[in-house]
């Protein structure tokens, strides 16, 4: 607190309510060892601070954490899946507070294509979307939250992709029984969903009839999600040389913007 009362605030700095939600689903300190010299809520501020804003590594502000510091705890909540816990625990609370079940029973699927940068990494060219760089495959609920998300080369098809996707899912979602998705996963996809994952995959067609923009059933709701993610600087490209470091700002982005909507409701009483 004593840091961040010694410089101005940033829109993306976390309000006491907000810290409040994260703080227990942080790690806790190993025993022995030097004393921490920046608090999780300053780095926490730094990371929301480089995905929203966009910028790069080196040139975070210097009233907040040394960019060194806040990539080492970056990389190492990726590496011991502390991103993920964060992401899947704030998900549960806002699915609480919205009069849904903590796990989800339906889910859409979709990908987006983005370019990449000089960064050294994996990429490809999608002849459809005519982009070189890589896919981002999300699973989301019906309220548009991420479930599972996996970043690949943008050469690898839909449907290879969504198996890839899937397969990562597979056993973490007891709830899950019906998934959307567009033309673009039709075929063997649904026998091999059916079989492998025992889930049912529904295709939602846009009908020929209809001239101009459709509003589609369902799959409007990971478009949204898209949307939401763009606002997100960081992730206006893929910037990052790891696709496992593409998927770690995806759920960051995820897990501020859940706080957000977290923070505007009352705080739980303890029993």
């Amino acid at each position: 607190m004593a840091e961040r009362a010694q410089r101005q605030p940033y829109p993306t700095d976390l309000s006491d309510a907000e810290w409040q939600r994260i703080e227990p689903y942080l790690p806790a300190p190993k025993p022995g060892g030097r004393p921490r010299v920046h608090s999780l809520r300053e780095i926490l501020n730094a990371l929301f601070y480089i995905v929203r804003s966009g910028c790069t590594w080196r040139m975070l502000p210097h009233d907040l954490p040394p960019w060194k510091t806040v990539y080492h705890y970056f990389r190492l909540w990726r590496k011991d899946g502390t991103w993920e816990r964060i992401h899947s625990a704030l998900r549960e609370e806002v699915r609480v507070a919205a009069g849904r079940e903590p796990e989800p029973s339906a889910a859409i699927l979709d990908s987006q294509s983005v370019k990449t940068t000089e960064t050294p990494g994996i990429r490809g060219y999608d002849a459809a979307k005519k982009v070189n760089g890589r896919k981002r495959h999300l699973l989301v609920d019906t309220l548009g939250l991420l479930l599972m998300v996996i970043v690949h080369a943008a050469n690898i098809q839909d449907r290879d992709g969504a198996k890839l996707l899937l397969e990562k899912a597979q056993g973490r979602f007891p709830r899950l029984r019906l998934i959307w998705a567009d033309g673009g996963y039709a075929g063997k996809l649904i026998d091999w969903v059916k079989s492998f994952c025992h889930w049912v995959l529904e295709i939602v067609k846009r009908s020929d009839a209809v001239k101009g923009f459709q509003v589609l059933p369902h799959r409007w709701v990971v478009e949204r999600t898209f949307g939401w993610l763009g606002r997100y600087r960081r992730l206006s490209k893929d910037y990052e040389g790891l696709p496992e470091n593409s998927e770690a700002m995806i759920y960051i982005a995820m897990i501020h913007l859940m706080l957000r909507r977290l923070g505007r409701q009352p705080q739980p009483a303890m029993v």
